[in-house]
């Protein structure tokens, strides 16, 4: 785990160093660019795409026109009362037509009924076949990402109803493969693909975007894809799940707005996959030894979709930040996961 984390970071500060050299050498050629105007590129998503927070956008990220490139580099975090997430990532938009991207996520979860069972099993010598430590558990998801912009414009095309649309791919792989499975999950890592319509309404301000995600995330693929039942019997099955975010343009370097995201039911109501352990079960024997009744405790909740609300400020096009109020509902065993996230993105 721990090389691959290295590995990780290696990448990331590889492609960090590679769009700082494009953007400079691209300089010097004449080919970077930051045309577009303030803030229609959008921010850094947790997936890395160019959109809102949460939603990728059908816009190409960064501020290059179609006569440069533009390069971008990000940190958000998020936090809520079961877990905190750290998102680090890069991406490079080409010619406003194709944008490529890389983001790691670290998640720690804080579940003290999960912690409990790292520690009993960990006692029963089961702690490295499920990958859960006594306390401490962490998640780590690597994100690879392209979008390729089909047509429309959604910014220069006021006079016209068409929105501007953009093909969009997710290769997601979650490397705590066995802290997922005994989440419940099928797979460890898997691909996503979206098909995004955004459009910039000038009379009244606001840009609109809506989003068709094919997917069979859990949580955005942070406790991983499909769903394990305990007898073995295993699915993925992807659908398609909406999204929808709008941003208002309070003033030329400020937007305020929201986002919905539709989740799937892959969990609901799974109990964690103890290598084949009746987790009811134990947590009844649990119960009977005077130590609460964690069968309630240990079963997936219903996955919420997630909202958001958001400020976005970018004092110019070199920066900008965003803080948001999430309303994620349940995450795994924890119920109503609601906090906040703060990103700040930079433009090269």
């Amino acid at each position: 785990m721990k090389r691959v984390r290295l590995g990780g970071l290696r990448l990331l500060q590889s492609a960090a160093l590679l769009v700082t050299a494009v953007c400079s050498s691209a300089a010097h050629a004449d080919w970077y660019n930051d045309g577009k105007v303030l803030l229609t590129g959008g921010v850094f998503t947790v997936d890395g795409a160019g959109g809102g927070g949460a939603v990728p956008w059908a816009t190409i990220s960064g501020y290059e026109t179609r006569d440069g490139i533009n390069g971008s580099a990000a940190f958000t975090y998020v936090n809520l009362p079961a877990l905190q997430v750290s998102f680090y990532g890069v991406n490079v938009g080409f010619y406003d037509r194709l944008e490529l991207s890389y983001v790691t996520a670290r998640l720690s979860l804080n579940l003290s009924n999960v912690d409990l069972v790292g520690l009993l099993t960990q006692s029963l010598n089961l702690g490295d076949s499920l990958g859960i430590n006594a306390w401490n558990n962490t998640l780590q998801m690597d994100t690879y990402g392209a979008k390729l912009r089909l047509f429309g414009d959604a910014v220069y095309t006021s006079d016209s109803w068409i929105p501007q649309v953009s093909l969009g791919g997710l290769y997601k792989n979650n490397m705590s493969k066995d802290l997922v499975h005994t989440l419940g999950a099928n797979k460890n890592k898997d691909y996503e693909v979206y098909l995004a319509a955004t459009k910039v309404l000038f009379p009244i301000s606001t840009l609109v975007n809506y989003t068709a995600r094919y997917t069979s995330a859990n949580e955005d693929g942070l406790v991983g894809f499909g769903e394990c039942s305990g007898n073995g019997n295993c699915t993925n099955k992807r659908k398609i799940r909406s999204e929808v975010s709008i941003a208002h343009l309070v003033a030329k370097n400020t937007a305020i707005g929201g986002e919905w995201q539709q989740h799937g039911d892959n969990l609901d109501g799974k109990s964690l996959n103890l290598n084949g352990l009746d987790t009811q079960g134990l947590a009844s024997l649990l119960q009977n030894l005077g130590l609460g009744g964690l069968s309630n405790s240990l079963t997936q909740k219903k996955e919420g979709d997630w909202f958001d609300l958001f400020m976005a400020y970018a004092p110019n096009k070199h920066i900008s930040f965003v803080v948001a109020y999430l309303m994620f509902g349940n995450i795994s065993v924890a119920p109503d996961q609601n906090g906040f996230y703060f990103s700040t993105h930079l433009t090269f």
